[in-house]
């Protein structure tokens, strides 16, 4: 899959916000699942498997919260110049489905990625692109924020791929938690920390269930 889907990021470390984009190949299948109670997105529906559309020409991850959605309009203009889009009498309209994290906690709540960041994210965007970390629209991703913004650690963007007998799954995660984040063991890999960078769930897990002191309507994951 990563050689041929095109993976391209815009990241604003100072705002700490950004979006990352990925360009499909013109032969897919989309599907999609949301949940969540709140979910921030655009043309997700679409993809549901009783709607008529069954392929995408791009998908747009991006932080800004519903004010990031906007930045879509950017990837929809480079594939239109590119003449590539969903066929109709008069034009190809280009499907861009777009999901968006809440990081306007932290940075500039006022600076959200716009078009123009998402045009210059598809100008990156590249084969085989395993980049991760704080980048694209993991750059204003947080953990660990049930114990509040002060003790919260930073999340990011995850990829990872795997292949076995032919087959191929490649998996991008754009994390953005109130809870911590444990392995397959229930140990502790980032989340709520206190002065000395330990785990304040650490001897005592029961902790972090109590009422998070950030708002749930405040965390698009």
């Amino acid at each position: 899959m990563i050689k041929n889907f095109k993976i391209g990021h815009y990241t604003d470390k100072v705002n700490a916000t950004g979006c990352t984009v990925i360009l499909c190949p013109e032969a897919n299948t989309a599907a999609c699942f949301i949940s969540g109670s709140s979910p921030g997105s655009r043309e997700l529906a679409l993809l549901s498997p009783k709607r008529k559309m069954q392929s995408i020409n791009a998908l747009l991850l991006t932080g800004g919260s519903a004010f990031g959605l906007n930045a879509a309009a950017g990837v929809m203009e480079v594939l239109e110049e590119q003449n590539i889009g969903y066929e109709t009498s008069f034009a190809k309209v280009p499907i861009v489905p777009t999901a968006v994290i809440y990081d306007l906690n932290i940075g500039s709540a006022k600076i959200r990625p716009v078009a123009e960041n998402a045009k210059q994210a598809c100008k990156e965007a590249r084969n085989e692109n395993m980049m991760q970390g704080t980048i694209g629209a993991g750059t204003g991703a947080t953990v660990g924020k049930w114990n509040g913004l002060d003790t919260c650690m930073k999340g990011g963007l995850g990829i990872a791929h795997f292949e076995k007998e032919g087959a191929q799954i490649t998996a991008i995660c754009i994390v953005n938690a109130v809870g911590d984040i444990v392995d397959e063991h229930g140990r502790i890999v980032a989340g709520a920390i206190d002065n000395n960078y330990n785990f304040l769930a650490g001897k005592d897990h029961t902790s972090r269930w109590k009422l998070p002191n950030v708002g749930m309507n405040e965390n698009t994951v």
